[in-house]
């Protein structure tokens, strides 16, 4: 006979993926019902949103299931309550607002994703905010890569720091006005290390979009580190998202990771504006011959396959690399890249662009 002890002793053994502690132990476990050989199991996750929810589910239903005479499992989800949450040491997952949340108005929220680094996520959110800007409208970018970033050294050639107002702190602005905030902008020296666990990567997101004075943005690009872990999580759970935008390259193996990056925009129920290829293809300058140095593209069949849209491929070009270097992406001229802006705005036709004439100097 399947008992209630026999159950809870059996999820003992299941782990909270992310907090590395036995279900029991956390106090998850609200209620064990048991009917006719079946179990049912009231479950309490710290959030209803949690990205890793099936995956907790179907150990739960594997554990109970493998004792004697269990016929069934079902799992019931609920969400634990604001003490619940301070009692097993993780904080309120409803986040307070920023001091400045209430006075900022940004319209639209575009986080640029992959799930590896080196496919040039840094190189897209930059040239996504410059083509945007050239559109017409308002747009900042919010470094969320703290441990690895790289904005303000594309934007500013003398470097940047950030400013003060009496609202508090203002992102400094590139020569085309395009606002950034990026850890880079309150170290001393731009290779200075950060050494921070997760909870102080996702505290420092939470305060560059809160606690900074952005004032009216038509677009805030977020670019993201690589994978899928606390920055990419904190993101999509406390920013009002608009979507996300996928890169990946002709590789294989980028096209792997690239799916689970997908796949976690999904569980957080993060919208896919699309995915963009980069480092497509090199095309010779003096022959115009295309060469595929990392292989053939399958972009727009993975993007088939994922339902989501294909908004083009970009090349290999040394120009924007040496202009990055040098802190002058915004001299970069890109066709590729004004028709993906265009595509992404199609996608989002809420927002529309402030008044902005660019200078002669851009």
């Amino acid at each position: 006979m399947v008992t209630e002890t026999a159950v809870r002793q059996a999820l003992e053994g299941v782990m909270d993926p992310e907090l590395h502690k036995s279900l029991i132990e956390l106090g998850m476990v609200r209620r064990v019902r048991i009917q006719k050989n079946r179990v049912k199991i009231s479950l309490a996750l710290t959030t209803l949103g949690c990205p890793l929810r099936d995956q907790i589910v179907e150990d739960v239903k594997r554990a109970v299931g493998a004792l004697e005479g269990v016929e069934g499992v079902e799992v019931e989800l609920t969400e634990m309550s604001k003490e619940e949450k301070q009692r097993i040491g993780i904080g309120v997952l409803q986040r307070e607002k920023g001091a400045l949340e209430e006075l900022n108005q940004i319209r639209r929220v575009v986080a640029v994703m992959s799930g590896k680094g080196g496919v040039g996520k840094s190189l897209v959110s930059g040239l996504l905010a410059l083509a945007l800007r050239r559109e017409g409208y308002q747009v900042g970018i919010l470094d969320a890569d703290i441990t690895g970033p790289s904005i303000p050294k594309m934007f500013f050639p003398n470097g940047a720091r950030l400013g003060f107002g009496p609202l508090g702190p203002i992102p400094p602005q590139s020569k085309t006005g395009i606002k950034v905030m990026s850890i880079n902008l309150l170290l001393e020296q731009e290779d200075m290390a950060v050494i921070w666990r997760g909870p102080l990567v996702s505290g420092a997101i939470k305060q560059f979009w809160g606690d900074v004075f952005w004032g009216m943005l038509d677009y805030l690009v977020v670019d993201l580190p690589p994978g899928t872990s606390d920055a990419s999580l904190t993101v999509m759970q406390s920013l009002p998202m608009s979507g996300i935008v996928l890169v990946s390259s002709p590789q294989d193996l980028a096209g792997m990771v690239v799916r689970k990056a997908a796949n976690m925009a999904r569980q957080m129920g993060t919208p896919i504006l699309g995915l963009i290829e980069n480092m497509s293809y090199f095309e010779c300058p003096d022959t115009g011959k295309r060469y595929d140095i990392f292989g053939p593209s399958h972009a727009e069949e993975m993007a088939q396959r994922m339902g989501i849209p294909f908004l083009g491929r970009l090349p290999i070009d040394p120009e924007v690399a040496r202009l990055c270097d040098a802190g002058r992406i915004e001299d970069y001229r890109s066709d590729a890249f004004a028709r993906i802006a265009q595509e992404l705005v199609k996608r989002i036709p809420e927002a529309r662009p402030s008044i902005f004439v660019e200078s002669s100097a851009s």
